[in-house]
């Protein structure tokens, strides 16, 4: 039943990250999906120390901003970092390279924190670390993982517009 307020401890979260990573991983919750919201999604992710949740990148398509709750990190911003702690409010807005984002968890505790996005769809990411993008649309799926659909490669991969449309 979709419901206008929640608590976010009380959401059922996922793991999401490469298993055994020592970088990344988090468990996320679906907070804009309990709500029933369809154009501003939110998410509560819990990242321990020494991880991140997600890869250094932007977004063409959506904005982002973050909510710190617990716990402190380092907010790396383009080419700069900031240190963050509870009560801290993060924006990224959508654009090129230079509003690169991340948030790292830098502290001795866990770091919770609210993500909020604009959910346009579908949406372009870089990721300036890897030299990758990706082409997502969001679609229904099991999990968070699960409802992108979309493509991830590397700008040096590239194909003629007009290859393989015939003659």
């Amino acid at each position: 039943m979709i419901t206008p307020v929640v608590h976010i401890h009380d959401l059922p979260t996922e793991h999401f990250g490469p298993d055994g990573s020592a970088l990344f991983g988090a468990a996320i919750a679906e907070v804009g999906e309990a709500l029933g919201s369809t154009g501003l999604g939110a998410m509560f992710v819990q990242v321990e120390p020494g991880k991140r949740a997600f890869p250094f990148h932007n977004h063409l398509a959506n904005d982002e901003m973050f909510v710190v709750i617990e716990g402190s990190g380092t907010y790396r911003y383009g080419d700069l970092e900031y240190a963050i702690k509870a009560g801290d409010v993060c924006y990224a807005p959508r654009g090129g390279k230079d509003t690169a984002h991340q948030i790292i968890n830098t502290g001795t505790v866990t770091l919770k924190y609210l993500g909020l996005s604009t959910m346009a769809d579908p949406d372009v990411v870089e990721y300036p670390d890897s030299d990758k993008f990706s082409v997502l649309g969001i679609h229904p799926g099991k999990n968070y993982s699960e409802k992108y659909f979309g493509h991830i490669g590397r700008p040096n991969d590239t194909r003629d517009y007009w290859e393989g449309e015939g003659s």
